[in-house]
């Protein structure tokens, strides 16, 4: 399963925006998916996940209230809406998944990654 990232870009803060992960090869149908962000300067870091049926969802506690998980196994998507943005937003966002049914915060858990998209929010 190869997987990509898209629907970054440029947005103010306090606006929205909603970056995407396809995939291909393979279903992700089984899959606890998740994305990941990781900054300049800054250690990659969990920010939400979702087991293979939609339960969960699980958040950062940054991301807890501002941002929505969701996945569609049909079309082998998953999404991240992303609400409220600040500035410390700013990162490249990247889509992973897992076998296991579990879902981890830790990236090290993650088998399968996609390339990222950049989310710049300006102040």
């Amino acid at each position: 399963v190869q997987l990509q990232a898209s629907g970054g870009g440029l947005v103010q803060a306090g606006g929205s925006l909603r970056v995407s992960c396809a995939a291909s090869g393979g279903t992700i149908s089984t899959l606890t998916m998740a994305w990941f962000r990781q900054a300049p300067g800054r250690e990659r870091e969990f920010v939400a996940a979702i087991s293979w049926n939609g339960g969960g969802p699980a958040y950062s506690d940054s991301a807890k209230g501002r941002f929505t998980i969701s996945r569609d196994n049909a079309e082998n998507m998953v999404y991240l809406q992303m609400n409220s943005l600040k500035p410390d937003d700013t990162a490249v966002y990247r889509c992973a998944a897992r076998r296991p049914t579990v879902i981890h915060r830790e990236w090290r858990s993650y088998n399968l990654w996609g390339l990222g998209t950049l989310v710049t929010v300006s102040s």
